[in-house]
């Protein structure tokens, strides 16, 4: 516990006293984030606040972590999830750059992030892959998918990392829900003695909430998807190594409403040409009907609150 604690201390200070270095950096470097026409007009007094800001919160946990216990290197668990983390976070920082730097409105063809994003979860399996148990675990009853089970995961990596990244709209939002998220995990991973997963969990939030600090509203750097991408992806892999799968739905409730509210609007505007949300993701509606930032994102995770309530209570009937 004491080894946890100095984890997490470690990560926040070296999350706080790095991003102000990090935001000069990219405002020297012109890493300045472009705002969508279409979008929210108060959004467009944003522009050219760094972006790729995500950098931090991925590697910083990682440093913090080995600086605590190098012993680390040699544990699979770790390996694993800093292979996930760092492969996510390497394919929404080259979308990132393509868009920052090289001014490519559309960054990395949706086609290729999709490949990239299958290809790590392929590589994830290949190397785990004598321990990984193909059961589904839900509430009162375990289903065996077999092979099934490895087209679950793939989809629900992608699914996890593209959710994420659609809730990163709003100054402090993904950060806030990612936190809440986070708690849930970190409980089972204690209960469950998984202690590579639950000091990662531990470094991880607490360098979120040293990047919350910077990215709350108004907001000085954005994650952009270099920090979305990852955090979805490594949340994907922490429900899978836990064998809760299922309660990645539930837990990242906010997650699933963002993206539903864009899968909704995009197929009522295509079958009748009207909106149901003055704007997708849903965020944006609530925005356009009046509510400032500060009062989304308290709204919204009181939500992620309570998803995560719901998510430890299935889990105790799993």
């Amino acid at each position: 516990m004491e080894t946890l604690i100095i984890t997490g201390v470690l990560s926040l200070v070296l999350t706080l006293v790095s991003y102000p270095t990090i935001i000069k950096f990219m405002h020297q470097l012109k890493f300045g984030q472009s705002i969508r026409e279409e979008g929210p007009k108060s959004h467009h007094q944003k522009k050219g606040t760094p972006t790729m800001g995500g950098i931090g919160f991925v590697v910083i946990p990682i440093i913090a972590m080995l600086l605590i216990n190098y012993r680390l290197i040699f544990n699979t668990q770790f390996l694993i999830i800093t292979l996930v983390y760092l492969g996510y976070f390497l394919i929404g920082f080259l979308d990132d750059y393509l868009i920052v730097v090289q001014k490519k409105n559309d960054g990395l063809k949706a086609r290729y992030k999709l490949l990239a994003q299958f290809l790590i979860v392929a590589i994830f399996i290949m190397i785990y892959h004598s321990k990984i148990n193909t059961t589904l675990v839900l509430p009162f009853i375990t289903i065996n998918l077999h092979f099934v089970y490895y087209i679950f995961i793939i989809i629900m990596f992608v699914a996890e990392s593209n959710a994420v990244n659609l809730t990163d709209g709003i100054d402090g939002l993904c950060a806030s829900v990612t936190m809440v998220a986070l708690i849930p995990f970190a409980i089972i991973a204690y209960y469950k003695q998984e202690w590579a997963i639950l000091t990662f969990i531990v470094a991880l939030f607490f360098s979120l909430l040293g990047y919350y600090q910077y990215n709350k509203n108004p907001a000085k750097i954005f994650m952009g998807d270099t920090g979305s991408l990852a955090l979805g992806g490594v949340l994907a892999l922490i429900a899978t190594l836990l064998k809760v799968e299922i309660l990645l739905i539930v837990i990242g409730g906010v997650y699933l409403i963002e993206t539903l509210s864009v899968m909704i609007q995009v197929a009522y505007y295509k079958r009748t040409k009207k909106r149901i949300f003055l704007m997708s993701p849903i965020h944006h509606h609530y925005e356009l009907k009046g509510l400032n930032e500060k009062q989304i994102v308290r709204l919204f995770t009181t939500v992620g609150v309570i998803c995560a309530l719901l998510g430890v209570v299935l889990w105790y009937w799993m």
